[in-house]
């Protein structure tokens, strides 16, 4: 009678933009880059873009290990993304994806840990962007509705300013925040592990939610494009009829006194 499979929880929660893991390295240290140690009764991954990979661990302990990272957080989320997944370990597994969603492994050495951690850690900075992505998404449909309706954008030129400011911020923010095409370095020394990364990779469908980001972030930066075309266009109209009132000012000016010698 065949063993029942270890079953452990994987957990990745994104804290911030980045994480500063100098200087993090422990005696249990598994993994440099990235940093991957025991922790508890399981592990714990820290990727420098601001997500944090707990396998194996108790929710105390995983709280317990982002409240000792909060310190090294930048830009920390006020509602961070969590993705689950349940790791399933026993000897006659061939390393895939079941039907059910679960990752099959035959023994979770370090380099299949920091595999699982990489794919969950990208699939939650994905969501992370996804939403802030949403946002903005939200803040442009009532403008160009708006822009479509009456010709012109609402707010007036602050609140416009403010709204490229906010588009601008987060393409920045979702375009430097992880590499998700990059494969983990472990898959240069181990590249037997390759197709168990596919197989994950598939199952998150990454490089999907990739190319709809991508689409989607052109659409925020051709938005903020014209919108500051707008500003443009509208102050260079507001100058045109300046000078025009001025030269007819002058003109008015210089007229009076002609009026005047020729009605005496």
């Amino acid at each position: 009678m065949r063993d029942a499979p270890e079953r452990l929880v994987a957990r990745a929660r994104i804290l911030g933009d980045r994480i500063d893991t100098a200087g993090l390295e422990r005696t249990d240290t598994l993994s440099i880059n990235p940093l991957a140690f025991r922790a508890g009764g399981g592990f714990a991954v820290v990727f420098r873009y601001g997500v944090v990979v707990t396998v194996g661990l108790t929710p105390i302990e995983e709280d317990a290990i982002a409240a000792g990272l909060r310190a090294r957080v930048r830009g920390p989320v006020t509602r961070p993304e969590e993705e689950t997944a349940t790791i399933e370990i026993a000897p006659d597994h061939d390393d895939q994806v079941t039907p059910g969603g679960r990752i099959a492994i035959r023994q979770l050495t370090p380099e299949r840990l920091v595999v699982i951690a990489d794919i969950l850690a990208k699939s939650t900075a994905l969501a992370q962007n996804e939403i802030e992505v949403a946002a903005v998404f939200d803040v442009i449909d009532p403008l160009a509705r708006r822009l479509a309706e009456t010709g012109r954008a609402s707010g007036g030129r602050r609140a416009i300013l403010k709204h490229i400011g906010r588009m601008l911020l987060v393409q920045h923010r979702v375009s430097g925040r992880v590499a998700v095409e990059e494969k983990p370095e472990v898959l240069w020394d181990q590249p037997g592990l390759e197709r168990l990364y596919a197989r994950i990779e598939d199952e998150y469908e990454l490089r999907e939610r990739t190319a709809t980001l991508h689409r989607k972030l052109a659409v925020i930066g051709e938005t903020a494009t014209a919108l500051t075309d707008l500003i443009h266009t509208n102050r260079s109209l507001r100058l045109e009829i300046v000078v025009v009132l001025l030269i007819a000012l002058e003109l008015v000016i210089n007229v009076l006194p002609l009026l005047n010698i020729l009605r005496g």
